[in-house]
């Protein structure tokens, strides 16, 4: 009878220890996400669904009408970040849109751009819809959609190789100077087209890097351009780490150097949002990727301020406010809060 009871008691405890055990909230999230943050992210990206055209552009915003194709590339790349392609999620139509209106601005030399892009200086929209279409070249799954994308992207790779300054940056118009911001920009399309397989000549991603190593300033920071005064500029400098470590640069002096500047300055003013100087959302946008690929020893201390801080700004339609424009403010704050998802290749680590 001993025996019996014993045998039952083992039984019970197998059974027990292979029942699955109901999961906690939280262990449906990814680290430092919740329910709360999740539903945040959820009415930002129902406020970009619902603020696109029919066409795929967001034009009916002051942004979206002066960055056209800033904005949708940016705006895509946050409806990415949720897992969203051109044919699966709940906004699979909005990428969709934006994908098709993005390769209808190819023009035939190459460069993505709308007219009204930024006043006639369309280098920042090319980048960002180079990023954008690479991104998403992988997801597409309709032949010749695909096709004609892969067109498209390998034009922008020759657009931007051929626009690249002697110095080894790029400025506001293909082949007419240099300057650290966009320069980041293309650098990083590059290495989304890289990672989607296409080819990109590993010259002109070597003299970028080269180019960034010139406007280095005594500080480890970056400065505007090769010829501008030394002077760091932090949004730059958070962004040419995000791209250093985007072109495999992961042990690069130059971006172990400008880390240590970017951090401490972070940490520094790391109560407030704002940075100083302006382009507070374009520096977090660089700084939360740069973080992230550097390690949870950064990640697990700037995230959980950053988050709490865009919650707060959030404001009842889903959106969130901020220099140049709403579509450009709630990109980027859905793009960062996304992040602990891993969903986009170029933003991984």
């Amino acid at each position: 009878m001993r025996r019996t009871v014993l045998i039952s008691c083992a039984v019970t405890v197998l059974l027990a220890s292979l029942t699955p055990r109901p999961c906690a909230a939280e262990d449906l999230y990814p680290k430092h996400i919740d329910a709360k943050t999740q539903a945040a992210i959820k009415r930002g990206l129902d406020w970009l669904a619902h603020n696109q055209s029919p066409d795929g552009n967001w034009t009916g915003s002051q942004d979206g009408t002066t960055y056209p194709t800033s904005m949708a590339a940016l705006a895509g790349m946050a409806f990415l970040s949720g897992g969203n392609t051109p044919s699966r999620g709940l906004y699979a139509d909005n990428v969709k849109r934006t994908e098709l209106w993005l390769m209808g601005m190819s023009r035939p030399n190459g460069i993505i751009t709308d007219p009204a892009e930024a006043n006639g200086r369309p280098m920042h929209g090319h980048g960002f819809s180079l990023l954008f279409l690479a991104s998403v070249y992988g997801m597409e799954t309709d032949a010749r959609t695909r096709d004609s994308l892969k067109n498209v992207i390998t034009r922008a790779i020759d657009l931007t190789a051929k626009g690249q300054s002697s110095l080894g940056g790029w400025t506001y118009i293909p082949g007419g100077g240099d300057e650290g911001s966009v320069t980041v920009t293309q650098m990083q399309g590059l290495r989304a087209a890289s990672n989607a397989g296409f080819l990109v000549p590993k010259n002109t991603v070597e003299r970028a890097v080269k180019y960034l190593e010139i406007c280095k300033t005594p500080e480890n920071g970056i400065k505007y351009s090769a010829a501008s005064a030394p002077q760091p500029r932090l949004p730059i400098s958070a962004a040419a780490v995000a791209t250093l470590y985007n072109a495999g640069d992961y042990d690069s002096p130059l971006a172990d150097n400008c880390l240590k500047y970017v951090w401490d300055e972070f940490k520094r003013t790391q109560r407030s949002w704002s940075k100083g100087g302006g382009h507070d959302f374009y520096a977090h946008l660089y700084a939360a990727q740069a973080f992230y690929q550097a390690g949870d020893k950064y990640w697990d201390e700037y995230f959980p301020t950053a988050r709490d801080q865009l919650l707060a700004m959030q404001q009842p339609d889903g959106s969130f406010p901020g220099e140049i424009g709403p579509v450009y403010t709630t990109s980027i704050a859905l793009i960062i809060l996304q992040l602990p998802y891993k969903l986009v290749p170029i933003y991984q680590r």
